[in-house]
């Protein structure tokens, strides 16, 4: 015990010697750059080094309510110290849509990844967090052209018909009363993602494996969000944290690397039946289909696996949570004006009939009530609130 107390001291005094330091330079730096310092918007005021751990005790999602307080003070734009570097937020649509529509060559980049992150992308081996240039446009090509296209999208309705049947199967089963559907659309949607990614029908038992390797990390992001502070550090602090979280990133791996090599296998195997026969069948194609045929740019080499892990995970976490959202609040909402909900089921039966026990795809086209009921959800209700990071 005295041992890490004595620890604890030591990095403290070092601490704030390296943050005095820090300041005595910057106060000797040249005028361009106080200047580009100065340019920064207005915020609280930042302690050095304690400032940036007073924010490990709050984690991503209570930070909303803390910049409405900030925006009524400083304005649109806030500048923050709740990591290694300055960030600043901007709450205001016009300024949003200047700095990122207007002037997007500007901001196209990611800021640098934190340690905890690289390992979890694989090095920045994923949409969401790889640097603005060749291999971020083939990483986002390929999922806009080849899994989100509409073409694409209209193959995958088998599945979606498969995946409703599970939802109403689920919500049958529940006793009478109150149902919390949040969690059946979550389950539901995570069996649709999953089926795009690696293309099969996986049994209950491996679907509920893989969501609980994803929900996992998801839970651990801020009990492991102290780890990127002074990484070299902390594996001195918190090493059972840090095993911890190469265990959760092992396992991940343990799971989703054997259905990558599975379908992997079966692309091989169906590629040889079209040579024999030219009839692909009912084959669909999925997400690690088109991420086995990449190429990186420049390194001229196919993805490997941990690359390809990153990608499905970030696949599967991007679509589960934002759409079993935004389901639950246009349920709530229809649940609390009964006229709405009379409405667009007078919609429903006027298009698909009184009979009919399912809405059929074709028939949404023909829906625009329910289209407007969507749309108006996620404008009152937006899953997310936050953007990517630009820089």
């Amino acid at each position: 015990m005295d041992l890490w107390f004595i620890i604890l001291v030591t990095l403290s005094v070092a601490a704030l010697l390296r943050a005095t330091l820090n300041l005595l330079s910057s106060s000797s730096s040249s005028s361009s750059s106080a200047a580009k310092r100065k340019s920064l918007p207005p915020g609280p005021p930042a302690v050095p080094v304690i400032g940036n751990f007073l924010w490990l005790r709050k984690s991503f999602a209570e930070i909303e309510p803390v910049l409405r307080s900030l925006r009524a003070r400083y304005g649109p734009m806030i500048t923050l110290h709740v990591g290694p570097r300055p960030a600043v937020f901007v709450a205001s649509q016009a300024l949003a849509h200047e700095a990122l529509v207007h002037r997007g060559a500007l901001f196209a980049d990611r800021p640098p990844p934190r340690p905890t992150d690289r390992l979890l992308s694989a090095n920045q081996h994923n949409v969401s967090s790889s640097s603005y240039g060749p291999t971020w446009r083939l990483l986002r090509r390929n999922l806009t052209a080849e899994i989100l296209h509409p073409s694409r999208l209209r193959s995958y309705s088998r599945a979606r018909a498969w995946v409703l049947d599970i939802l109403v199967a689920e919500l049958k089963s529940q006793p009478g009363g109150v149902v919390q559907v949040v969690d059946h659309f979550q389950y539901a949607m995570f069996c649709l993602l999953v089926l795009m990614c690696f293309g099969d029908r996986l049994e209950e038992k491996q679907i509920k494996k893989i969501e609980e390797a994803q929900r996992r990390l998801l839970l651990g992001f801020r009990r492991f969000s102290v780890l990127s502070f002074w990484p070299r550090v902390s594996k001195l602090v918190f090493p059972k944290r840090w095993k911890e979280f190469y265990d959760l990133i092992e396992y991940r791996n343990r799971v989703l690397v054997p259905l990558i090599r599975a379908r992997s296998k079966a692309k091989q195997e169906q590629l040889n039946k079209v040579k024999e026969d030219e009839n692909r069948g009912d084959w669909i194609v999925s997400y690690v289909d088109t991420l086995l045929d990449l190429e990186l740019p420049g390194e001229k080499r196919k993805l490997e696996e941990e690359e390809m892990v990153s990608l499905c995970s970030e696949f599967l976490n991007a679509g589960t949570d934002t759409t079993s959202t935004a389901l639950q609040w246009i349920m709530a909402n229809l649940v609390k004006y009964p006229e709405i909900q009379e409405r667009l089921y007078d919609e429903i039966k006027s298009v698909v009939g009184q009979g009919a026990e399912q809405v059929q795809e074709e028939d949404l086209q023909r829906m625009g009530y329910l289209k407007a009921v969507v749309l108006e959800g996620l404008r009152r209700h937006p899953p997310g609130h936050f953007v990517l990071p630009h820089t």
